[in-house]
């Protein structure tokens, strides 16, 4: 075994976008590749077929599902990011909850300085941490 990679599938041609938004909200990020579908292919032409980025070193992996499922991302999955400041973590949960939704608004919940739980505007959840010093 070489390694485990999170994947995420997206409908609606968003992996592209997706990828975009995550990175230019995280530094050390960036998109390492991207394969599309040609014309003729069995996805829609110019979607991720197969594409590969980064978040802080942690690579990821996600396509465009040429598929339509019945099912889609679950906040029993979330990216958890612990923040370096009260700008950092105030920053980002502002940024990642534009169009999206809280499952825990950003708040003192006892177990950190500050704590927020959301799903994005594609269906990502995410957990951001600042921990007590």
């Amino acid at each position: 075994m070489q390694k485990v990679t999170p994947f995420l599938m997206f409908q609606d041609g968003k992996a592209e976008e997706a990828m975009n938004y995550y990175t230019s909200l995280i530094e050390d990020s960036g998109i390492i590749s991207i394969n599309r579908y040609e014309a003729n292919e069995v996805g829609d032409e110019g979607t991720v077929m197969h594409a590969t980025f980064s978040l802080k070193e942690q690579e990821f992996m996600c396509i465009d599902s040429n598929i339509k499922h019945e099912f889609t991302f679950t906040p029993s999955f979330s990216f958890y990011i612990t923040c370096d400041s009260d700008e950092e973590i105030n920053n980002l949960y502002e940024k990642l909850m534009m169009g999206g939704q809280a499952l825990m608004p950003l708040g003192d919940y006892g177990f950190s300085q500050k704590f927020g739980w959301l799903n994005d505007r594609f269906g990502v959840s995410w957990q951001l941490n600042l921990p007590i010093d």
